[in-house]
């Protein structure tokens, strides 16, 4: 990667290896629970927790657009030719 002098020199994805994401030790931010895993955040239990009472079914919403009462048509659309 070159380093043209503009800010920190940055790491990208591709050379991440995968003894970069080898597990790490924390407790569960949600529940307080000793937790390993490759990425920080809930332990298993609380995403499938969070997963069973926070999903919810995307809908169709129909409605027409009708615009506000103050918006005024473009003066180059009404003229007339």
């Amino acid at each position: 990667m070159v380093n043209r002098g503009i800010g920190p020199r940055v790491a990208s994805v591709a050379h991440m290896t995968d003894t970069d994401l080898a597990p790490l030790a924390f407790d569960c931010p949600r529940c307080g629970n000793a937790v390993s895993a490759r990425f920080w955040g809930p332990c298993d239990a609380c995403v499938a927790q969070l997963r069973a009472t926070m999903t919810v079914v995307a809908e169709t919403v129909e409605t027409e657009y009708v615009p506000k009462m103050n918006v005024t048509p473009n003066a180059v659309a009404l003229k007339d030719d």
